[in-house]
This record gives C-alpha cells, structure tokens and sequence, in this order.
C-alpha cells in the first residue's frame, strides 16, 4: 500500500494541515524538555523511556488490532522495521545525543534541512517532482527559519560552528527524512498497530545502548525529569506520531515536510512563554515569513 500524494478533498487537506501544525508544536515542545532534563536523564536512556512509556500507554488499545493485522505485520515485517530503527529509534537517539552539546541556533539550522531533503529524497526514490509551489513555499519558510535563528542579521552566520552535536542532529534531520517518504510504503494495517510495532522496535534498539549509558553516566529521577520523561512519551511521542502519519497519508511527504519549518517558530514561542526570553522584531518577521511559505501550498490544496 502507497501513501496519498495529496489526493483527497480541501477539507481534508486543511484538517491534516491543522494536525501537523499541532504535531510541530508538540515536538518543539519535545526540544525544550530535552534541554531541560538533559542533565538528569542521559540521551539513549530519555530515549528508550520515551517509547516504553507511549508502548504502556498504547498497549491497552492497540490489542485486538495486532491481531486482526497479524497477517499483514508479518508478510511487511521489512518496512515496519525500517520505519522502527529510522524514524523511531535513530532519530531521536541522534537528536537526543546532539541536544547534549550543540547550540539552538545550529540545531534549528539543520533541522531547517528537513522539508529540502523530503523533496530531495521523493525526488531520487519514487520519481516525484516538486511542485512550484512547494519549492517556493520551502524557499520562503527557510528564509523566515533563517531569520529567527539568526536574529534577521546576516553579520550571525560568521559566529556559526559546527561540532559533533551538529552532526548528530544532521543525522536525525536524515533520519526523519528517510522515514516521511518511506511512509508512503507502509502497510494497510491499524494506525494503532503501526505506531505499536515500530515502538518496540525503537525499544529493541534502544535498549542496549540505554544499558552502557546508564553504567557510564547517572541519572537523576526529580519532579521535573519524571514530568519531562511523561511529557515526551505522551504528547510528542504517542498523539503526534499518529497525527503525523495519518497527514503523511492525506497530504504526502512534501507537504508534510514542510510543516517541519514551524518547529522553530514555536520553539522560539516556547521559549518566550516557559523560559521568559523575550520577544523580539525577528521573531515577528521569521513568523511572517514562516507562515507564508507554509500557507503557499495549503491554500493551493485547499482550492482543489
């Protein structure tokens, strides 16, 4: 079974759309709290956390559809695995290990990379040419992105440096990549069921990495790092990857993608809101800038 490549009616185009802008919101979210607990809870062990936790909160659920997709799991095992390891378990120990050292700036930079690299790789691996559209939406998005990082003052990028915490977070950037134009091959089985299956996947993963960190580095269970470890299990692991998939299927991975470029806006807002930074003009200009690239072909999906 192929994902949509954007078929479907405006109304669904412009709930899916609704659904990814909730999902961005709730992975920058994910970024914050990672930089808040990272001295209490090592990379690999968040992690591994992270996806038990949203395997516990879905296993109540999702029984009765494994076993009606049994047969299906079995015969796709291959795709589900690879959607496990790339988009579950590599992302986030990648984004989790570069969160230890690299700065915002650079990680939002990189992860900027995301919606080019979903054209990129729909290009090279299924054929599928980016619409104009597209391509000036992710144009205009990168330019709004690039002003937030960089505080709309070109002078920044000599400050730029790039360390081994940058190249981490450039392997999660294709890393997730990889996974939003493989959704397309997903198996016709439950959502429940997918996100289930590549869960345990990542704990499988995980696993032994989380077990030679935790012989190596401490962890400190506070208030604050187990409220963090339910934050990342619930919201931005269980709702927003269901969200996620289901608008991967209904829109495609381009336009999908290029949601990924609200990520730092809303990070920037986070910022403002829990941690008191203020708020600044090139933040209201990256905003612009942002939110029309996004509605470029939004409102182009929804006139069909």
């Amino acid at each position: 079974m192929t994902a949509a490549s954007g078929a479907g009616s405006g109304a669904s185009h412009l709930r899916s759309y609704a659904m990814l802008a909730l999902v961005t919101l709730l992975w920058a979210g994910n970024a914050i709290v990672a930089r808040a607990i990272h001295g209490d809870v090592p990379p690999f062990t968040l992690a591994f956390c992270r996806w038990t936790g949203a395997l516990l909160f879905v296993s109540p659920f999702v029984g009765r559809h494994l076993r009606a997709d049994r047969a299906e799991i079995v015969r796709h095992w291959r795709i589900i695995l690879w959607l496990g390891v790339i988009g579950v378990g590599c992302f986030n120990a990648f984004l989790y290990s570069g969160l230890q050292t690299t700065t915002a700036a650079n990680a939002l930079l990189i992860q900027a990379a995301i919606p080019v690299l979903v054209l990129l790789l729909n290009r090279l691996f299924f054929g599928l040419k980016a619409r104009p559209v597209e391509v000036a939406g992710v144009l205009v998005a990168g330019l709004g992105v690039l002003a937030i990082i960089f505080h709309a003052d070109p002078s920044a990028l000599s400050s730029l440096r790039f360390g081994r915490g940058d190249t981490l977070v450039l392997c999660s950037v294709v890393a997730w990549a990889l996974y939003t134009v493989s959704l397309r091959l997903r198996p016709a089985i439950h959502p429940l069921s997918l996100i289930a299956m590549t869960f345990l996947t990542a704990i499988v993963v995980l696993a032994p990495f989380a077990a030679w960190e935790l012989t190596r580095l401490p962890v400190r269970l506070t208030v604050g790092s187990l409220l963090g470890i339910l934050y990342v299990a619930t919201f931005p692991s269980l709702i927003a990857y269901t969200l996620y998939n289901r608008a991967v299927a209904d829109i495609g991975a381009a336009a999908a993608g290029q949601m990924i470029n609200l990520q730092p806006l809303f990070g920037a807002l986070l910022a403002v809101l829990l941690l008191g930074e203020p708020f600044h003009t090139y933040h209201l200009i990256g905003a612009a800038l942002i939110t029309a690239g996004v509605a470029l072909p939004l409102i182009q999906a929804v006139r069909r």
